[in-house]
């Protein structure tokens, strides 16, 4: 690593710890995760390192946990839930997330810093209250225990990642553009698909991640609203820790990790975009 001239010993040492720091953390965070990679591939019904794995045995090793995925109507039902509830709650969230940022964005739009607080205020309060509040809310209006009350629930949860992001991105934002497609006599809908939505689309696909996220991963509200037939990814996993322990469990994180980084990297890729859109080098 090549130090400036000017850097003290003192600094260079500075930095250095800096650096060492970093991967540090990145280690402490990342290591018991990638733990269980290999061994979801254990071929004995263990949460350990057999001599066989240790010893790279190929004997030791195997899918049978990924195919018992596909074998088992449990774990089926839930992914397609997960999916199907993630899905249908991403959708609302980032309509109203989307909305509610640009109305925030507004300058003459009053009491703003409140109004901004009570829709983040899903973050903000510990979700046990959050779902148990729902769970006695909706029981009065006979969603729960129904997909309609958890995809309302989790729209719920994932609206402010939506706000956060959309917000982010109309913080740049040029309203002459918008105030120059309305005086040429656009209407606010052509305005608002082809002169606000362009430039803040990264934004609003960065929610939607997060928003899908946040409901793919949730799984307190779904102790509290769920029925059997609305059992979803997280919901399966808890179940299967408390009543039949096997890798299958180590299988299935695997594939969340997975589908988690990939959106990560989607996301941090939209990020870089909307930053050279902003500079204008796009």
């Amino acid at each position: 690593m090549q130090f400036p001239k000017y850097f003290t010993f003192w600094q260079k040492v500075g930095m250095h710890s800096l650096r060492l720091t970093a991967w540090a953390v990145l280690a402490f965070l990342m290591i018991p995760i990638l733990v269980i990679v290999p061994l979801s591939f254990n071929a004995e019904p263990y949460f350990t390192f057999t001599a066989g794995m240790l010893s790279l045995d190929s004997d030791a090793y195997s899918l049978k946990w990924y195919a018992e995925i596909i074998n088992d109507d449990k774990w089926m039902l839930a992914i397609k839930n997960s999916f199907f509830i993630g899905l249908c709650a991403t959708a609302i969230a980032t309509v109203l997330g989307t909305l509610a940022a640009i109305g925030l964005s507004n300058p003459v739009m009053p009491f703003q810093r409140l109004i901004m607080a009570m829709l983040l205020s899903p973050m903000i309060v510990p979700l046990i209250i959050t779902a148990a509040g729902m769970y006695f809310f909706y029981t009065q209006l006979g969603l729960s225990g129904s997909y309609l009350g958890i995809i309302i629930a989790h729209a719920a949860l994932g609206t402010p990642f939506v706000i956060i992001t959309v917000n982010a991105a109309l913080s740049g934002f040029d309203y002459s553009l918008m105030r120059a497609s309305l005086g040429l006599g656009a209407t606010p809908g052509y305005t608002f698909f082809n002169v606000i939505m362009p430039l803040i689309r990264p934004g609003v696909i960065s929610g939607a991640l997060f928003a899908f996220v946040t409901s793919f991963d949730e799984v307190v509200v779904i102790l509290f609203l769920a029925g059997p037939e609305q059992r979803t990814i997280p919901r399966q996993m808890f179940s299967g820790l408390r009543e039949q322990i096997n890798p299958t469990i180590l299988a299935v994180a695997v594939l969340l990790v997975v589908l988690s980084a990939l959106m990560l990297l989607t996301i941090e890729y939209l990020r870089a975009r909307a930053e050279k859109i902003r500079t204008g080098e796009i």
